[in-house]
């Protein structure tokens, strides 16, 4: 439910951890590369005006327009680099896009939409063979080929009878080019069937089924020969960061569309494996999170054993990577430790890595890739916005190829955050990222602490990276403090922390968000009345749990399309997630009683705070019925709320035009419940009743 060590002695031999003169900051406290409030200026020149009242540089449109551009589907050579991005100001559509010679030109037309729906999150909707680009187009579902910027695409899948039936994903090619491999999911009379197919490049014949039998399938790869391929498999109830199995079969000699007797290679049900990839020489690599971390390993051994670090993610959406084969010889990683992200450089043979150098601190596995000498990735940094980014590890050199914001901000403006670890209620510790306000032109009263916002990620196995985010930003800016928690249960702090979650989901993950709001009231660092709570989905449940199961703890809450019953959810979701929460809360209907114990809405006799909900009417993750179950409860016990309901919205908003509208919803609900006048003109949020 998704919309953040030093090497040892391992089976490489001695290894070491070398560090460039660029060293990660340190979050723990508040350090010295951070903007001082007014930067610049005598803070006698500083304009005093009450929190969450500041007027700031980014407006919602600005911010909506430019949110979250999901770069991914890097492919790179020496004469070009191809990506696909969302873009919002275009109804949330997802374009093919070419970087050749210093031109940057759209591939796919503007009525293509490169999208799948496989798993319902999707991604790995485009590959690419030569010149031709191969993609799902959200419309249909179907498989089409371009051969050339403006070529007319043409499909090579059938057209199902009812649209999205057939859906694929997470698709490779030949190295001939004459067929593509991937994932097919179909829908009929109920029933989804995940396989993995293989057809004609040129679509001449219908898809032929590869391997099947299995719940889920994932990633299939072919060895640069073209003779092996690989992939991942796995079934309920386990989700891929439980455990999953990594393939190998021989293409079989008679005719394509076979295959040879698979091999099972790494995995099991306690074993997450993932991104399988084939080195240039034909050496299989995956990583595997067998050690308490994930890790990369190249035909069973480790190159290098990482602790307290971790080269690996949560596989959520198909087609995300965190390596990348260098030219000569080395291995690009994107590597996590304590949910900040770097680049950093794999040597093999030598058994070492080495940190890039770089400034960023949250890299995408959704655009990551390298070829002709260069990585590119998606990226931001503290104080840069989402970026897609072209690296040249023999000279350090970095061009941007693409970036989210195109203006710039005064660095006094844009809030950097410091790391927090925090006791939870029970003892536990959990860790979170906080950013103060920020502003060159305005500040605080003396006597007055700034409000609080409460993110909690979605997920909930996911994590938030320190970085510059324009919807963090848009709240800093005007005088209102953030704090991104990773409750127990998020990833990026090794397997450990990540299954603390299992089994106490509606539990300890909102007394985690409860224990970061506490922790930094203490501090004197914000209001404890003005104190609000937001997520999406699993971080929306959160905050319904919050504001029911303790119900003073928070001022408001805000849900975008968050879960209000457990129950209903087992029965009432997508095949991927359908036995997510065996892990989670416990089997389904075995302990219905836990169900029920960890449903907000079998307790909304306890809510008292006013609340924000905000559903896409097109949610098949998360129905909207989950709001509405909430809308009922808040009409009848006469609690302040506003619903916003968005026709042709999902799980996830993507259309500027619904996103500049949560935005400004949010800052009109909390000035109201909080009592400030904000700034911005906004259109009006009307609550029931008014207030």
């Amino acid at each position: 439910m998704r919309i953040r060590r030093l090497g040892r002695r391992g089976a490489a031999g001695s290894v070491r951890f070398l560090r460039s003169s660029t060293e990660r900051p340190d979050f723990s406290a508040a350090p010295p590369w951070t903007p001082e409030v007014g930067a610049g200026k005598n803070r006698q020149e500083m304009a005093i005006r009450p929190y969450g009242t500041w007027p700031a540089t980014l407006g919602a449109d600005l911010v909506a327009g430019a949110s979250d551009p999901r770069y991914g589907n890097v492919d790179v050579d020496r004469a070009r680099v191809r990506w696909t991005e969302a873009r919002a100001a275009e109804g949330g559509r997802v374009a093919v896009v070419e970087s050749r010679g210093g031109q940057i030109l759209d591939l796919t037309p503007p009525t293509a939409n490169a999208r799948t729906r496989a798993h319902e999150y999707g991604g790995g909707a485009v590959f690419y063979h030569g010149e031709t680009v191969f993609y799902s187009d959200f419309s249909d579902g179907r498989l089409y080929r371009l051969d050339a910027a403006g070529a007319e695409p043409r499909p090579i899948t059938p057209e199902p009878a009812v649209p999205h039936a057939l859906r694929y994903a997470d698709g490779v090619v030949t190295p001939d080019g004459a067929a593509v491999i991937c994932v097919r999911e179909r829908h009929a009379d109920g029933d989804v069937v995940n396989e993995l197919v293989s057809l004609p490049a040129d679509g001449s014949t219908e898809p032929h089924v590869l391997v099947s039998g299995h719940d889920f399938f994932m990633a299939p790869r072919l060895d640069p020969a073209g003779l092996r391929l690989a992939w991942l498999s796995w079934d309920h109830p386990r989700m891929p960061w439980d455990g999953t199995e990594l393939w190998l079969a021989q293409l079989g000699t008679t005719e394509f569309g076979a295959l040879d007797e698979p091999q099972l290679v790494a995995g099991g049900e306690q074993e997450s494996v993932i991104d399988p990839q084939w080195s240039p020489g034909g050496a299989l690599h995956y990583c595997s999170d067998r050690s308490g971390w994930w890790n990369l390993y190249r035909d069973g051994v480790a190159p290098v054993e990482l602790e307290g670090a971790e080269l690996g993610f949560p596989a959520w959406v198909f087609g995300l990577r965190s390596y990348a084969f260098l030219d000569d010889g080395r291995i690009a990683c994107i590597v996590t430790r304590d949910a900040v992200q770097s680049l950093e450089l794999l040597d093999p043979e030598r058994g070492t890595l080495e940190s890039a150098g770089l400034e960023w601190t949250a890299c995408s596995v959704g655009a990551f890739g390298a070829g002709g000498g260069r990585v590119v990735f998606g990226a931001a940094s503290l104080t840069k916005p989402a970026t897609l980014v072209a690296f040249d590890p023999a000279t350090g050199r970095e061009e941007t190829l693409r970036r989210s914001l195109d203006i710039e901000l005064d660095p006094a403006s844009i809030s950097t955050p410091r790391a927090i670890e925090f006791p939870t209620g029970d003892g536990g510790v959990a860790h979170a990222f906080y950013y103060p306000p920020a502003s060159a032109d305005w500040e605080g009263p003396e006597d007055e602490l700034p409000p609080l916002q409460v993110i909690c990620h979605g997920g909930p196995t996911a994590h938030s990276s320190p970085h510059f985010e324009l919807e963090t930003q848009f709240f800093t800016q005007r005088g209102i403090g953030v704090v991104d928690v990773n409750y127990r249960g998020s990833t990026g702090f090794g397997r450990e922390y990540r299954r603390l979650l299992n089994g106490r989901w509606g539990e300890i993950d909102w007394q985690d968000c409860v224990s970061a709001a506490r922790h930094l009231a203490a501090e004197g660092g914000a209001d404890p009345e003005r104190t609000w709570v937001e997520g999406g989905s699993a971080g929306g449940y959160v905050v319904l749990c919050a504001l029911v199961f303790d119900p003073k703890a928070f001022a408001a809450g805000v849900s975008y399309f968050g879960v209000a019953d457990a129950e209903a959810l087992a029965l009432h979701t997508h095949k991927f997630e359908s036995r997510y929460l065996d892990s989670m809360i416990g089997p389904y209907p075995e302990r219905q009683d836990l169900y029920r114990a960890r449903s907000p809405v079998h307790f909304v006799d306890q809510l008292e705070r006013p609340l924000l909900l905000l559903q896409g009417l097109d949610d098949e993750v998360v129905l909207p019925s989950q709001a509405e179950a909430m809308v009922e409860v808040l009409e009848r016990k006469g609690i302040p709320y506003a619903y916003l309901a968005f026709e042709g919205e999902g799980h996830g908003f993507r259309k500027q035009e619904n996103i500049r509208r949560s935005l400004e919803a949010t800052l009109s609900f909390i000035g109201q419940v909080f009592g400030f006048r904000v700034a911005d003109e906004l259109e009006p949020l009307e609550l029931t009743p008014a207030r």
